[in-house]
């Protein structure tokens, strides 16, 4: 199998455990460096525990593949900025960032009180914004000194957000301001040789297992198993998906499709393999602009392939 990720050095937030674990460990199954973010919280955001990432870490290095943990917070300012750090420091370069790192309290919106709010945004949203600002003055530094970029910014966003779900106003919000985000950056940073992008996963993991989500046959819980969304996140971060900027995938082991607006755009089954979900992810977008030519809603205003 050919590695899509060969040296490439990969900040991956909320690595400890569930979707972020699976990045990381696919990542570096093909050749990535990884900075393995975990705070290590409950999944109400609370505690912290760097073991989750230091346990990713070891099967990295079990692997034969390179890897170091962190546990800053993603939100903390001076904590984004050391992650961004570390990875310059420690392998010498940084060429993406996939800001995974997210918590939830749910709660009706007659009864959320402001602490539910303001630390599910804070997380989600301040937490997706610190490190792509930090990661991106690195590389916009780099291209004022006269060096070439190709980095990557891959942002989590949630059907929660594109589509809406009752009971989640608080992370609902936040999932859609990372869309807008991304977008947005995609723009901003397309000068400077960086892409954009986001996906919005469906998993049953330790963030879903009590909403309905861990029920059902062995065959629908292998199709909701994080290690789906792992070879779209893969494949973004390499070189490969260069020039597919400002798009949101939707991606299970169900269903691999970008987002169009409020709904969902043109589909195709769902990849377990990054180095052969390229061409299945391009075709995607090409259908998504041919819709927007159309007279179809383009999720992202044109930006893209």
């Amino acid at each position: 199998m050919s590695r899509l990720c060969e040296d490439r050095v990969v900040i991956v937030t909320g690595a400890g455990r569930g979707i972020g674990r699976e990045h990381a460990l696919m990542m570096a199954e093909h050749g990535a460096k990884i900075i393995v973010n975990d705070l290590g919280g409950e999944r109400d955001g609370t505690g912290t525990d760097l073991s989750p990432a230091q346990s990713v870490v070891a099967e990295i290095e079990a692997m034969g593949g390179q890897a170091i943990a962190n546990g800053d917070d993603v939100s903390s300012w001076e904590g984004a900025q050391r992650m961004v750090n570390m990875a310059v420091e420690h392998f010498g370069d940084l060429h993406a960032i996939v800001n995974n790192a997210g918590i939830l309290r749910d709660r009706m919106l007659v009864n959320m009180t402001e602490a539910e709010w303001d630390a599910v945004i804070q997380v989600h949203l301040k937490g997706t914004f610190a490190p792509a600002r930090w990661a991106g003055a690195y590389w916009r530094e780099k291209v004022k000194n006269g060096e070439t970029v190709d980095a990557r910014i891959i942002n989590t966003t949630s059907v929660s957000g594109i589509y809406g779900n009752p009971g989640q106003t608080n992370y609902g919000a936040a999932k859609m301001g990372i869309a807008a985000f991304t977008i947005i950056t995609a723009r901003e940073l397309a000068r400077y040789g960086v892409t954009c992008n986001a996906i919005a996963p469906g998993a049953l993991t330790r963030m879903t297992e009590d909403l309905g989500m861990g029920s059902g046959t062995d065959e629908q819980k292998e199709q909701m198993s994080p290690r789906w969304i792992a070879p779209i996140a893969t494949w973004l971060v390499s070189e490969d998906s260069k020039g597919v900027t400002g798009r949101v995938f939707e991606a299970s082991g169900r269903v691999l499709a970008v987002a169009e607006g409020w709904h969902r755009g043109p589909t195709a089954d769902p990849v377990d393999d990054p180095t052969k979900i390229g061409e299945v992810a391009r075709d995607l977008v090409r259908q998504a602009r041919l819709n927007a030519n159309m007279g179809g809603e383009d999720f992202d205003g044109g930006v893209g392939e």
